[in-house]
């Protein structure tokens, strides 16, 4: 088995290291899997240039997919698969609902324990979700973000004919308008500081938001007050508005913007991460709707570097020197 394994390994805010770490032994309850490809989050930019990870060092990185080159019950070997990256308890009230996305006490691949920007990684057999083999290893690291867009979209209860509107035109925005598209939306209409961005919706088939059109429903997914403001203004009266942007920082609120709530009698409620249970498994879902072609994420990857260039990637992503939408790191140039 392979002893070490090179990764972007974070020491500190500002100090990600390219470097070999050892190889962790599969526990009877592990299987090791060699990534192949791991999507760059904009969390990932906030851990390595702001927040940091819950300890030092940490291998960061929790969209990943690869193959699985050991498992102690030789069941899983040679298989393709995707990380769901949250490690639940199993023990407090949401898990024993099957709800692991709000665990009260989970972990987490790529921020409290090391994560998929590695060579090699053992990861809990329970976590790994088998890809169909028509996908690529880029699209299997597409899953994480593609999961949480149908979980976002899915508490928005769409109907056939709805106008969306989406605040932010990133990656895990634009899947979300691909998926309310699949269930019956008509249009989706987007909002962005940046303009490239619209731009770039608009080629796969989206909208700018302009304020004469009547809106059905609005998914947040950026977590500015700003961006909130004009998501509730825009709705129409008793609209559905989801809560999906993760804030970096206080969210305040006028009169006028609260009242936007109470007089149009606006529906909200919050979205967190994604559904992974026996009844409802994003994951599992998100795979089958790219394999049989409804979903297609590979226009959404924009940019591709080696994992020896994570810095230089993750420098690009912070300074916006280029305009980029997908990033994807990749442990063998040569595989897809």
């Amino acid at each position: 088995m392979k002893k070490t394994s090179k990764s972007a390994n974070l020491y500190a805010v500002n100090d990600l290291r390219y470097e070999d770490i050892a190889v962790s032994e599969c526990k009877d309850d592990e299987v090791l899997v060699e990534v192949k490809s791991c999507g760059v989050c904009g969390s990932d930019i906030d851990r390595v240039y702001k927040k940091g990870t819950y300890h030092f060092p940490t291998v960061i990185g929790h969209e990943f997919s690869g193959k699985v080159v050991y498992d102690p019950k030789n069941e899983l070997t040679g298989k393709k698969a995707v990380i769901f990256p949250l490690l639940p308890c199993f023990g407090c009230e949401s898990c024993k609902k099957g709800s692991y996305a709000t665990c009260e006490n989970y972990d987490y691949y790529g921020s409290r324990r090391d994560g998929g920007m590695t060579e090699y990684i053992a990861v809990k057999r329970w976590n790994i979700v088998l890809m169909p083999e028509n996908l690529s290893y880029d699209e299997g690291a597409m899953c994480e973000p593609v999961s949480v867009a149908r979980h976002a979209i899915s508490k928005l209860n769409i109907e056939k004919g709805d106008n969306v509107f989406i605040s932010g035109a990133g990656p895990i925005g634009l899947i979300a308008g691909g998926w309310a598209k699949q269930q019956g939306a008509e249009n989706v209409y987007y909002i962005d500081i940046d303009e490239r961005k619209i731009e770039f919706a608009k080629t796969l088939g989206f909208f700018e938001y302009t304020e004469d059109v009547t809106i059905d429903c609005v998914l947040e997914g950026t977590g500015h007050s700003d961006a909130i403001k004009a998501c509730l203004e825009a709705v129409k009266p008793q609209g559905r508005v989801v809560l999906m942007g993760n804030p970096s920082g206080d969210v305040t609120m006028t009169q006028n913007t609260y009242w936007c709530i109470l007089r149009k009698e606006l529906k909200l409620s919050g979205t967190w991460n994604s559904s992974y249970n026996d009844v409802v498994n994003d994951w599992k879902e998100s795979l089958k709707a790219m394999s049989e072609g409804k979903l297609d994420v590979k226009p959404l990857i924009t940019h591709r570097f080696p994992l020896s260039q994570c810095n230089e990637a993750l420098e690009m992503m912070k300074n916006r020197r280029e305009f980029y939408n997908k990033v994807i790191l990749k442990m063998n140039e040569d595989e897809n």
